[in-house]
């Protein structure tokens, strides 16, 4: 198996998982939060793809965010802006995250690890070890960047997951 077959395997269970944390849910039981202030189903959803977008994107030359260019703002009740990837937001910011429906998280998180796939299943061993990110120390690699991505992503839901068998 290549390296990058491996990433394509990890990233290639996150669908299922992020629809057995939305499909079947209402606009409000998304919206829904264990408590003030604590990260709720949708919220938690729309930073994942948003974190998996804004990161992907960085590697991709001349590419720009699936969430600024489509119309998945919306349906979230936000603007499109890329730099709002939901890292560091308030509890006011998080609340303000209100996707209409599950097929809104859906079909953004669809489009993007479509994206990310396509870009995956074509990289090689030596692309996996090109710094992408100097602002670190050690720099970061392109294969570092992408199982961050994945823990995150992969964190994510399973939080969303834990929320959804919690909900009243």
């Amino acid at each position: 198996m290549q390296v990058n077959e491996l990433l394509v395997e990890g990233y290639g269970r996150l669908p299922d998982l992020v629809r057995g944390a939305v499909q079947g849910l209402t606009a409000e039981q998304l919206h829904w939060a264990p408590r003030p202030g604590a990260n709720s189903i949708g919220w938690l959803v729309w930073h994942l793809t948003r974190v998996q977008d804004d990161h992907v994107t960085e590697l991709l030359d001349g590419a720009e965010q699936l969430w600024v260019t489509g119309a998945y703002a919306k349906g979230c009740g936000l603007k499109a802006q890329a730099s709002d990837t939901g890292y560091g937001h308030t509890p006011e910011q998080v609340a303000a995250v209100r996707p209409e429906s599950p097929e809104v998280l859906l079909e953004y998180f669809d489009d993007v690890y479509a994206r990310t796939r396509a870009f995956i299943a074509r990289l090689t061993p030596a692309d996996l070890s090109r710094i992408v990110d100097e602002r670190w120390d050690p720099p970061v690699s392109l294969g570092v960047r992408l199982v961050s991505v994945l823990d995150d992503d992969t964190q994510h839901v399973g939080q969303a997951a834990y929320v959804r068998g919690i909900l009243p």
